[in-house]
């Protein structure tokens, strides 16, 4: 018999995807210890986990994964042949259209850089101005979480600097989740200014801010500097222009509920969770905390069971990794329809929050 973790490890699916396929019936242990609860495999399922595996990374719905699963050993394989190439055409058929859609795409925005009145200048001017150090810190901490580690999207792999009046904001995303902080300023008086600083000199940033004296942030082209008495780092911005990200914080107005951070982590960290099989947030599955307001306005992390279609979903990790930037005993739960963002606030500070995109739970 091979236990979770050895299946996990021989047969390409994760310990949370296989306690997924377990509890959906697509492959379910041969024992289950009655008192542990450890699942344990026979050796002739290894060969169904690595199939499982294949079938998966080639985007299967599940439905046709049941029935190659229990066809595949069976003498006839017309069965199976025919649901591969079911899947196969419907692939094809998709990355066709999406190439017709993609070429007109890409047709527009040639025009748009082609186009003295749409095209964008992304240097930025010259300009100083000067930040507390512990505000700047507290929101570099607030909003380093969320930035992008994508190599293909390198405007995301890096906190956007928006100065604008006495005001700075900072701004990271990675797709699914963003987070929004912001620090008064003084002696800026210029336009509006926006560089997108890489998170190797953000990093050297925030090692310099340990002190309480303001520090002198310096805009100069593409390059940026933090100057903090007599010691300073500088660097390069990235220089790509960063997604509106004002469009991206307008939600309708959910329902907000104030959690225990301490008390809500611990319900996250020992509730139920569930598995993705969707794709949306990476290649492989991620831990679900399902969650729901009760009508006497508090939070629960809902049972596996439990299908209110009221239930918000969100990637259990990235909700951990929020309620930590939130850097309050007591934050602000948003929540909205299913399909709207979650958003986590400061109860004393509306400029500093973050959204986590939910996740569509498996029919």
């Amino acid at each position: 018999m091979r236990s979770i973790g050895e299946m996990a490890r021989d047969g390409g699916l994760s310990v949370s995807a296989l306690r997924f396929y377990d509890r959906a019936g697509v492959l379910v242990p041969a024992w289950v210890d009655p008192v542990s609860g450890y699942r344990w495999y026979e050796p002739g399922q290894l060969e169904e986990a690595r199939l499982l595996a294949r079938l998966r990374r080639a985007g299967m719905p599940l439905a046709d994964i049941r029935l190659v699963l229990a066809a595949w050993a069976g003498a006839d394989t017309d069965l199976v042949r025919g649901l591969l190439q079911a899947h196969l055409r419907r692939l094809e058929l998709g990355l066709s259209d999406a190439r017709v859609e993609f070429s007109t795409l890409r047709a527009l925005l040639d025009r748009r850089e082609t186009d003295p009145m749409t095209s964008r200048h992304t240097t930025a001017p010259t300009t100083r101005f000067s930040v507390a150090a512990p505000e700047l810190a507290a929101a570099l901490d607030a909003v380093r979480f969320a930035a992008g580690t994508d190599a293909e999207l390198p405007m995301l792999r890096g906190v956007l600097f928006d100065v604008e009046g006495d005001g700075l904001h900072l701004v990271a995303t990675d797709r699914y989740r963003m987070a929004v902080a912001q620090a008064p300023t003084s002696g800026h008086d210029g336009p509006r200014t926006q560089v997108v600083v890489p998170l190797p000199l953000v990093d050297a940033m925030r090692a310099l801010l340990t002190g309480e004296e303001p520090v002198q942030l310096g805009l100069d082209g593409d390059r940026v500097t933090l100057e903090v008495g007599d010691r300073q780092t500088t660097g390069r911005s990235i220089g790509r222009e960063f997604p509106d990200y004002r469009r991206l914080v307008g939600l309708p107005a959910g329902r907000r509920v104030h959690v225990d951070t301490a008390a809500f982590r611990q319900a996250l960290e020992t509730g139920p969770v569930r598995v993705s099989e969707t794709h949306e947030q990476d290649a492989e599955p991620h831990d679900l905390s399902v969650l729901r307001v009760t009508e006497n306005g508090t939070v629960i992390v809902c049972d596996d069971g439990d299908d209110d279609q009221n239930n918000v979903a969100v990637n259990r990790e990235f909700l951990l990794h929020a309620l930590a930037a939130g850097a309050r005993d007591e934050l602000v739960l948003e929540l909205g329809a299913p399909t709207a963002p979650l958003a986590i606030r400061r109860p004393d500070d509306e400029g500093a929050f973050s959204l986590l995109m939910p996740v569509r739970l498996e029919n």
